[in-house]
């Protein structure tokens, strides 16, 4: 059971199955009345140190746990959900005195984002575009207007929803979309072109108007060459 984070701390996040390697922060210097103990959310005792012997791991740690003696530091090895929770380091020499304490948090790799573009409306020179970014878990949608020049959001620049300790973005860069998911430990990325779901309709105005100009002449060379032909 994870217990409430210490009022204060500075949370440590660490990638399910990675190992957790804690130091202490205050000086430590045992003798025949001070021993040494790293605890897991305040009850449970991980491993100690006595004066003059080698460091002793406890059943629930044996073969996933060191403590090191030169420094005292903490080492657990393939860190599960079940090790989030607050870790203090204390010495007890007649009272407790903490040296070190921390709130770890295990988190899962993000899982990966899926992005799709659907085209609302097209004319001859812009287009309007939906853009959905979406992982398991939850989503967002958002507006675009690409033109011949460029690609700009309908509304807010950037959008960002949270939950579950991850957060999920949608952001324009030029005419591309990014689609990021993210928490403490790691990152996915999907992006796309805007520009290549707009579908161009009509042929441009500059090329009607030489096409009409081609025809017009053609039509009075051919009328030329005919009366001309009836004189002779």
């Amino acid at each position: 059971m994870t217990s409430l984070p210490v009022s204060g701390l500075q949370p440590l996040f660490l990638l399910h199955g990675k190992d957790l390697h804690l130091d202490v922060k205050e000086p430590v210097k045992l003798d025949r009345k001070t021993d040494f103990f790293w605890k897991f959310n305040s009850s449970n005792n991980i491993a100690k140190h006595v004066f003059n012997t080698d460091p002793v791991v406890f059943d629930n740690y044996e073969g996933r746990a060191e403590l090191f003696g030169q420094n005292y530091s903490l080492l657990v090895k393939n860190v599960q959900h079940s090790d989030s929770g607050n870790y203090t380091a204390v010495t007890i020499s007649g009272k407790e005195q903490r040296v070190a304490e921390y709130e770890v948090i295990v988190q899962d790799s993000v899982t990966p984002t899926k992005l799709t573009v659907d085209p609302v409306s097209s004319s001859s020179d812009s287009c309007n575009l939906t853009v959905t970014c979406s992982t398991v878990d939850f989503n967002i949608s958002s507006s675009f207007r690409c033109d011949g020049k460029n690609c700009s959001h309908a509304g807010e620049k950037e959008l960002k929803a949270t939950k579950k300790c991850s957060s999920l973005k949608v952001y324009l860069q030029q005419d591309t979309i990014f689609c990021n998911h993210s928490n403490k430990v790691s990152w996915n990325q999907t992006m796309k072109m805007l520009k290549s779901y707009c579908e161009t309709k009509t042929v441009s105005s500059g090329a009607t108007i030489i096409a009409a100009s081609t025809s017009v002449l053609f039509f009075f060379d051919s009328l030329h060459f005919l009366l001309h032909h009836h004189e002779t």
